[in-house]
């Protein structure tokens, strides 16, 4: 009986997994090769997708680096230091996770918007910054910040301090002892987190589509591609960009998987 109910679980899973996942994926595919090769790399290449697709590359490459470092020094001081309020901001830190991304774009839209003050004084100095790649970026990190800082954050904890503190003692410099003890330690968080920000940068839609301006060859991103594709009554160019980003978004998915069994198999 035990053993039944656990096959019906497994197959239940299955198809759990087949229904939610599988198949809406498999239908981008099929949709976006439906009219064949020629067509589809014609609607990739055109120069608005393409120029959307590169901006959307170079953008969320820029938010994870920076989200990198600064992901990385929250994540130590969050481990090392005790200071109050220490607790509200290691749980404020998973706040994009649970807002709408949507909610997102429209707090930075209403914080840095022609009609605030910081829109405001930037203008003045000849500066814009929402409907430009800036905003862009600074959406992009919002929405993907917790990842970098919630993949290092448990391996700096697992660090002994005693290392450090004999690699102090034996005279190395801080940034001899970071690339020397501690950056072995939390490179598998930072590429881990670092993958999965990348990842989800480059498919993010409602925190960048308030704030973007949607200039093509400027600001317009693949997402918003996507969406103005299906608006117009183009699922075909719509499903071809969108098989581009998934496809990167596996092969990242793909890449972290494969690096943290072959780091847990030695």
């Amino acid at each position: 009986m035990v053993r039944l109910l656990r096959n019906s679980l497994s197959y239940t899973a299955v198809l759990f997994v087949i229904l939610v996942v599988i198949a809406p994926v498999t239908g981008i595919y099929v949709e976006g090769f439906s009219v064949g090769w020629d067509a589809f790399w014609s609607e990739v290449t055109s120069p608005m997708a393409w120029s959307s697709l590169m901006l959307s590359i170079q953008l969320a490459l820029v938010a994870t680096l920076i989200n990198l470092v600064i992901g990385t020094t929250l994540a130590w001081t969050l481990v090392r230091y005790r200071f109050w309020g220490r607790g509200f901001l290691n749980a404020l830190i998973d706040l994009p996770f649970a807002l709408p991304t949507a909610v997102s774009g429209l707090i930075l839209l209403m914080l840095l918007g022609p009609e605030s003050w910081l829109g405001q004084l930037a203008q003045r100095v000849g500066f814009e910054i929402v409907f430009q790649p800036p905003a862009i970026v600074l959406a992009m990190m919002f929405a993907t910040f917790p990842f970098v800082i919630r993949t290092v954050q448990p391996l700096l904890e697992e660090i002994d301090k005693g290392e450090e503190e004999a690699a102090y003692t034996l005279g190395a410099r801080r940034f001899t002892t970071f690339r020397k003890v501690i950056f072995p330690a939390i490179r598998s968080g930072l590429i881990g987190g670092g993958l999965l920000a990348y990842s989800r940068s480059l498919a993010e839609f409602g925190a960048v589509v308030l704030v973007a301006g949607n200039i093509p060859g400027k600001t317009l991103l693949a997402s918003v591609y996507i969406f103005g594709e299906v608006e117009s009554a183009n699922p075909q160019g719509a499903a071809a960009v969108s098989i581009m980003l998934l496809t990167v978004s596996f092969l990242i998915l793909l890449s972290i998987n494969l690096f943290l069994n072959r780091r847990v198999s030695r």
